[in-house]
């Protein structure tokens, strides 16, 4: 009882600390800002509703920190203020005129709204697109600002993350330093609401259900209306029973929402997705850029890799660097970072982030204040629960092993030697695999590291693991997965899930057994109809061997001394990505009546190996 009281005791100090440093915040930002609301032209005519908070100390000239969104600049009124400024309350003490902006077609702002709008690069010279929009804005701020040095950052985390991308095409030459956090890149291949060609059903409806809601005309939110209302607590039975993409457009949305209308216009990847992909426009980025981002981020972990390397890629000549840490989405502005779930990682990671990190980079090009002597890559290695500097990313003092998959649930460095070798078990969409443990609320940010016994104890899942290690084994960059699979079905999806087990004499935490823990480190979803090309669907061939490969995003982690390697495969990942009816259909055009039972297979012999690929460091 004494040490219940005392937690109790502990949370009601931790809250009431947190309340009086947030009326603090709120405190220093009308004691030191004055904010103003204005409407900045476009080149198109449109005018874009932006908030400007600059210091009241007029003695000197600050730069501009400029943050475009879709989810509002509120509180609107001029006399309504943000509680905090910036990424953390430390940025506002700095000292910058911080700058937000409604973009184009959302709430106060003029225009139509389009999901991560096409870059054009058009000749003409009224073709609007968002990186015009950011250069009109800066170019409004350059003309209009009093107390303006002239240098201007650009951040943002998420859809602001992908705006943040946006700015590094066709810059504004005021704009000198900009870090996309988490960035939207990919809406087919990895981010948010497609992996692998593969719907993440729960978090597209959910998300879409109010962001994807029409606005009539400019408005704030506490004129919106929305009409989609989820009562059922249970969201897996909410799913299972609502159906498919197409059955829930049918009883939810109709034709109000667009995105869903787009998912039935381009189910593959054809160039209404490729045009979308603001990472094939970063050649000669000028600004200093600083791409930030969680490996166990569950919605834009690939956006972060995929945005560096392409700058890495295309812009050879840029001063990019890479921090990537243990995070949530925005988990280093968002909360401590000294854990995650049940996965500790002994240290304050984001205080790191935030010292070390974002405050130095803006100071120093902003305001060429101190030093910023980054590496190329900052990486955060979990496991070892410690920072690690490297020349790049990945890094190139590794050595690629291979982890077989074997018959007895085995899993070893070896390529198998046996013949005639496979794993057989029956998949049944409507009994889907889970993709979290017990009551699935919502889908949470910890399902990233969350225990996987839960699944590995079902008939449908595949389960293979190393014997105990002999020694450390630090992972580091994409996971490649290599399947020889066969299904009685013509379509499948394929789920692998990177596991690191803690063993059985692993110490408690917090009262919780951690014996035996299956932490997923990385999971990741291909779809099987696109084996071959994401633009180009096909069948799978009843009982015929078929080769699945795809990459898993990034991770950086230590499987330590007598801990074991763990894989598991499964097909389904509920409801976090929708069914697959194991029947070959167009997309979006299953209902549950298509679902089919299906017999797969897993090869594990010397002729049809399964095996994942990855890159270890040296000692």
């Amino acid at each position: 009882m004494k040490k219940t009281l005392s937690f109790l005791a502990l949370a009601l100090l931790s809250g009431n600390l947190l309340h009086a440093q947030n009326a603090a915040d709120s405190a220093y930002v009308r004691d030191h800002y004055e904010k103003k609301e204005v409407t900045i032209p476009m080149r198109d005519g449109k005018k874009l509703f932006t908030v400007i908070y600059s210091p009241k100390d007029k003695s000197k000239k600050y730069p501009v920190l400029l943050n475009r969104t879709p989810y509002t600049v509120g509180p609107y009124g001029q006399h309504e203020y943000k509680k905090s400024l910036g990424n953390f309350p430390a940025m506002m003490r700095d000292g910058y005129i911080f700058v937000y902006q409604d973009v184009r077609g959302k709430w106060m702002s003029e225009g139509d709204f389009e999901d991560i709008r096409p870059t054009t690069l058009s000749k003409d010279k009224n073709a609007i697109d968002e990186s015009t929009d950011t250069y009109d804005a800066l170019e409004w701020l350059n003309k209009n600002l009093k107390n303006y040095n002239g240098k201007a950052g650009l951040y943002g985390i998420s859809y602001p993350g992908f705006y943040s991308t946006v700015g590094l095409v066709k810059t504004h030459p005021s704009l000198k330093a900009v870090s996309p956090q988490a960035p939207v890149t990919d809406w087919f291949i990895g981010d948010d609401f497609h992996h692998n060609g593969v719907l993440f059903l729960q978090d597209a409806f959910t998300f879409m259900s109010t962001f994807g809601v029409p606005r009539p005309k400019p408005i704030t939110p506490d004129q919106f209306k929305n009409n989609i209302q989820i009562k059922e607590v249970d969201k897996y039975n909410f799913f299972l029973h609502a159906g498919t993409a197409k059955e829930l457009k049918n009883n939810y949305f109709g034709d109000s929402v667009r995105f869903w209308n787009d998912l039935f216009l381009h189910p593959n990847y054809d160039e209404f997705w490729k045009s979308r992909v603001i990472t094939n426009h970063l050649q000669d980025v000028k600004p200093a850029v600083m791409v930030v981002g969680g490996f166990f981020d569950a919605e834009d972990a690939y956006g972060t890799f995929k945005t560096y390397q392409s700058i890495e890629e295309k812009s050879k000549n840029n001063n990019s660097i890479l921090v990537a840490g243990p995070w949530y989405h925005g988990g280093w502005v968002r909360a401590e970072g000294d854990f995650l779930g049940d996965i500790q990682f002994d240290k304050k990671t984001s205080i790191t982030y935030q010292e070390k990190f974002e405050q130095p980079f803006f100071k120093y090009y902003l305001k060429n204040e101190g030093s910023f002597n980054a590496a190329e890559a900052n990486i955060f290695i979990s496991g070892n629960n410690e920072w690690k500097q490297f020349e790049q990313w990945p890094p190139k003092d590794v050595e690629t092993r291979k982890l077989y998959f074997q018959p007895q649930g085995r899993l070893g460095f070896e390529k198998v030697q046996h013949t005639d070798s496979w794993d057989e078990y029956i998949t049944d969409p409507n009994k889907p695999v889970p993709h979290q443990g017990g009551l699935i609320q919502n889908r949470t940010r910890e399902y990233m590291v969350d225990d996987q016994r839960f699944a590995a104890n079902r008939p449908d899942v595949m389960v293979y693991q190393t014997e105990p290690l002999t020694e450390d084994l630090t992972i580091v960059g994409p996971i490649k997965n290599f399947l020889k699979v066969s299904s009685t079905g013509t379509d499948a999806d394929y789920v692998v899930k990177l596991i690191d087990v803690y063993p059985e004499d692993a110490a408690s935490y917090q009262g919780k057994p951690m014996a035996g823990y299956q932490m997923m480190v990385r999971g990741e979803i291909m779809a099987g109809k696109y084996r071959n090309g994401f633009d180009k669907p096909q069948p799978l061939s009843p009982g015929l061997v078929e080769q699945i490969n795809f990459v898993m995003p990034d991770i950086a982690h230590t499987f330590k001394k007598g801990h074991r390697i763990m894989v598991q495969v499964q097909n389904s990942w509920f409801p976090l990505a929708e069914r697959n009816p194991q029947v070959y259909m167009e997309p979006y055009s299953a209902t549950k009546t298509d679902f089919r039972k299906a017999t797969q297979r897993i090869f594990h012999d010397v002729n049809n190996a399964t095996y994942i690929e990855f890159d270890v460091l040296k000692d």
